[in-house]
């Protein structure tokens, strides 16, 4: 092995080594501290070999040279793998252990096992590279090759214990990638690394793959722990981290949201106020989307950027039923004050999802979120745990920001009045407004209430409302009925008519 040089005196504060990732480099802090070693820790298929280029390929970016020690794989093949992303690896340096073999292929082995020999060669070979290069980031990919030449789990310590040795004082900081074929419960390599990444793939029962990440180690540095969704892209990997509060953000300017229906905005207390979350409750064709399209129209036109994203019905039936009804929105949309997103769940990660609207508050400035629905978000990805606990992440961020959020959720049955228990969200949400069917003279009508307003105060009445042009149009309270809300209401007042579908005429 070649000479170690004399430790050479280190400031405390070496920077960071970027990765490339961004949403990685988030979750770090920045990224990796410097001339250090880390284990990138996964299963084949997880990404480690895209993450590893994406993070010489940002030294390289910087002026920092790189070298990529292939213990596994050929150049050819690692080259491959750089072009399927857009990339060259032109400028980094590139070990291959086949090469390195070659050259040791005619000795003879007498005194020692040919593997330990050979175990020692490789090693020599590859730090002779490294003292003659002098790359500031090194990848040793994978671990997995060392291990089986050291066929002993004392000889591999020793020899990750010289590794670690000889970069000491050096300004190198290196990434070392590991297969998971040590094992079961084989934890050398994660304790002698300053810092574990570890990378998961994980199949669905249906829809595409999910993979998360997981930073379960980094001395002395405060990073955002948990699991955390990526996916690879050509390109590279994206990361989207969990979402972080900062409670001390700056707020977007006190909005209140209005229907542009007086007798609703009464209804509710006068409108919604910016950073709260409403939860439209009621049965299948009652009026929630219609309802959310209103205020998000209202708010577009208004000049507050809103995003509508929808996991039940297409794009196309929202904006056909949108202008069946005279509220076209292709103004807005044109301007960018309205868009809506058809979201396809067996495609996006919760963790996606989340992380596509907090870009859509801090980098395009949106005001009003509407998620339409709660059930669909929820009943799409069954197999994903605690989405309730993410859902309150999310309404908690979305309140730091002052930015509202509009979200609906379907109650089974014709008349309504039972909810799924895994999509019961109405403790979360500020304000909860129900909408119902009742049966009056022999025909179907519909009636809605505050049940639930947190940020102020609001009408305890029960308003009935019909669907007609221009959106939802709500009529007086319900004296003269009791029993609305069970679907078969009793008439106690005088006979006189309910709300036509056709507005009265104005002069």
């Amino acid at each position: 092995m070649p000479e170690r040089p004399a430790p050479k005196k280190i400031a405390p504060d070496r920077g960071r080594a970027a990765l490339g990732i961004k949403g990685l480099d988030e979750i770090l802090g920045g990224g990796l501290p410097r001339e250090r070693i880390y284990l990138l820790d996964g299963e084949p298929g997880t990404g480690k070999t895209t993450a590893a280029l994406q993070f010489l390929l940002a030294g390289r970016a910087k002026g920092e040279g790189g070298m990529y020690v292939a213990l596994s794989e050929t150049t050819d093949e690692l080259s491959g793998a750089a072009a399927s992303h857009g990339w060259s690896l032109d400028g980094l340096v590139v070990v291959e252990l086949s090469a390195l073999q070659e050259e040791r292929s005619d000795e003879a082995y007498t005194l020692f096992h040919p593997a330990e020999v050979e175990l020692q060669h490789t090693i020599d070979a590859v730090l002779h590279e490294v003292e003659r290069h002098r790359p500031a980031r090194v990848v040793f990919d994978s671990l997995s090759e060392m291990r089986m030449l050291a066929r002993d789990p004392l000889r591999f310590r020793r020899q990750i214990l010289a590794l670690k040795q000889f970069f000491a004082g050096r300004d190198c900081t290196v990434v070392l990638i590991d297969d998971r074929t040590h094992p079961a419960g084989d934890l050398q390599l994660q304790s002698l690394a300053h810092g574990v990444i570890q990378l998961e793939h994980l199949a669905m029962e249906y829809g595409a793959e999910r993979r998360r990440l997981q930073v379960t180690k980094l001395r002395g540095v405060r990073f955002h722990g948990g699991y955390h969704d990526f996916r690879i892209r050509t390109g590279g990997i994206e990361v989207f981290p969990r979402i972080i509060r900062h409670p001390d953000a700056p707020r977007r300017p006190p909005t209140v949201f209005e229907s542009g229906s007086r007798e609703l905005d009464e209804l509710v207390g006068s409108g919604l106020p910016g950073g709260t979350s409403t939860l439209v409750m009621g049965s299948a064709g009652a009026g929630k989307s219609i309802l959310c399209m209103q205020y998000a129209l209202r708010a577009a036109r208004s000049g507050v950027k809103t995003r509508v994203y929808l996991f039940d019905e297409r794009t196309a039936t929202a904006l056909v039923r949108a202008r069946s009804l005279d509220m076209d929105p292709a103004e807005s949309i044109a301007n960018g004050t309205l868009s809506l997103r058809q979201i396809e769940p067996t495609e996006m990660s919760p963790g996606e999802f989340a992380q596509d609207i907090v870009c859509s508050v801090e980098e395009d400035g949106v005001g009003l979120i509407v998620i339409d629905s709660i059930n669909g978000y929820l009943q799409a990805m069954p197999a994903e745990r605690l989405l309730l606990v993410q859902i309150h992440e999310l309404l908690s961020y979305l309140a730091d920001r002052g930015v509202a959020m509009l979200m609906t959720l379907v109650q089974y049955g014709v008349f309504g009045g039972q909810v799924d228990e895994s999509a019961e969200v109405s403790y979360l949400a500020d304000t909860v407004l129900l909408l119902r069917y009742f049966e009056f003279s022999g025909s179907v009508r519909r009636a809605m209430s505050v049940v639930k307003k947190r940020s102020g105060p609001h009408e305890s009445t029960i308003r009935e409302f019909v669907i007609g042009a221009g959106g939802i149009r709500v009529g007086d309270p319900l004296r003269a009925f009791r029993g609305v809300l069970t679907g078969v209401p009793e008439y106690i007042g005088r006979i006189e008519p309910l709300l036509t579908e056709t507005p009265p005429q104005r002069d």
